[in-house]
């Protein structure tokens, strides 16, 4: 499938500085595109050039074949981490003001329905919760009817429930085919969330594929956590298993066979707990550190 965004051996340097060095990606029209990585890993820098907002010192950004220019910035919408709203105007007043800056504008009831804000659309600006506001902001990177989103960590800050609600409103938005470009901090979101990956460190690309794949290529284990005293001490020497802070860890590629193996032994289940490898696990055996530190 031809891609809607390339990204070509981009290099941008601020002195003896490398922010982004030689990093090259392709992004496919129609997917939730996941751009991963600490601060300081180099992704703020390329997401920046791709929206054509700073310069690249080498290499290029394409949009459908053809070098960013003032028309491809009528394709895209932003939503930037920090944006200030003009106090005193309500949420309504808001989207009149962002759409006269446009020929075109999506119609308000469809952003309305869009993003979710038929429920505080005459409150003030300054009285929006966090998730209000992030909706809001949402529906104003929408508000030109672009085919490519960027969403600059769109959930930092808000509650469990706020993020997952948000989580809804961009499969709403994707199920629009519009092709979304997402950084974030949160590993379940980009979990949920991308169909493709791009982990960055220290201004380089180190790994790229879908979330699953990833997480197969480089995890062959699933691992099962038991209360130590749950197992005969024959069993756990028997199979080698590790112990440690009096609970018994099972790493394994069968599941139901080990389960199974435990069932048959007489052991009970009580306080079992399976954890697969999750993409924190993996930045973390990529980096030797959390993405979130």
């Amino acid at each position: 499938m031809q891609p809607i965004i390339q990204v070509q051996q981009l290099v941008k340097q601020y002195g003896d500085l490398k922010a982004v060095n030689n990093v090259s990606f392709d992004v496919v029209r129609g997917q939730c595109f996941g751009l991963l990585g600490p601060n300081g890993a180099g992704k703020t820098t390329t997401i920046e050039i791709m929206e054509g907002i700073i310069k690249q010192s080498k290499g290029q950004v394409l949009f459908n074949g053809k070098p960013v220019s003032n028309a491809t910035k009528h394709q895209i919408g932003i939503q930037f981490q920090h944006t200030a709203l003009q106090d005193f105007l309500t949420v309504k007043e808001t989207m009149d003001l962002f759409g006269s800056f446009y020929q075109e504008s999506l119609s308000q009831e469809k952003l309305i329905e869009l993003c979710d804000l038929g429920d505080f659309l005459n409150r003030d600006n300054r009285l929006l919760s966090g998730g209000q506001r992030q909706r809001l902001l949402l529906a104003l990177a929408l508000i030109n009817d672009p085919d490519i989103v960027f969403l600059d960590e769109p959930t930092t800050g808000l509650d469990p429930q706020a993020r997952r609600n948000f989580w809804k409103l961009i499969r709403n938005i994707k199920a629009q085919n519009k092709t979304i470009v997402l950084t974030t901090h949160y590993m379940d979101e980009a979990e949920q969330l991308c169909d493709h990956i791009v982990v960055m460190d220290k201004g380089q690309l180190i790994e790229e594929g879908k979330p699953s794949q990833l997480l197969k290529k480089h995890f062959e284990h699933v691992f099962i956590y038991l209360p130590y005293d749950n197992i005969p001490t024959s069993l756990v020497q028997k199979q080698g298993w590790q112990v440690s802070n009096n609970q018994v860890e099972i790493a394994t590629q069968d599941v139901e066979g080990t389960l199974m193996l435990l069932t048959q032994s007489g052991v009970s289940l009580q306080e079992l707990h399976v954890k697969s490898a999750n993409l924190d696990d993996l930045f973390l055996k990529l980096t030797g550190h959390s993405l979130r530190e």
